[in-house]
């Protein structure tokens, strides 16, 4: 019973469970997969907005892990990976997760908002 207060109030305890084994794994590649990893994981958290949903966040991460994991066990260098433009790999490998992100509900809120300024409903 208290598990269920408490994941109402912080979120899914398997989740963060979750999340804590990914962050282990991109701690443990070895160098330079772990560095690249890291840089793309902070744009990713900056650029994405990331999905409100715990389980799509979770895939992306799940599956980020597993692509530098097997790039460090094949040895692919980090430009095959990224190409020349880190920036478009990140953000293309974001939009693959298109799950609910935060400022789809702030679109949302922002049309709602001026279509009931329009017909005079504000609140």
């Amino acid at each position: 019973m208290a598990a269920k207060w408490i994941e109402l109030v912080t979120g899914s305890l398997e989740q963060k469970k979750q999340y804590r084994q990914y962050k282990k794994r991109i701690e443990t590649l070895p160098e330079p997969y772990a560095a690249a990893a890291k840089a793309l994981e902070r744009y990713l958290m900056y650029f994405g907005g990331i999905a409100t949903d715990g389980e799509t966040v979770l895939t992306m991460f799940g599956d980020f892990a597993d692509l530098w994991e097997r790039a460090a066990a094949d040895g692919t260098p980090v430009r095959a990976i990224v190409g020349e433009d880190p920036v478009e790999f990140a953000e293309t490998f974001a939009q693959a997760y298109a799950g609910t992100r935060w400022i789809d509900k702030e679109r949302a809120r922002l049309t709602k908002a001026i279509e009931d300024a329009e017909r005079g409903d504000q609140k």
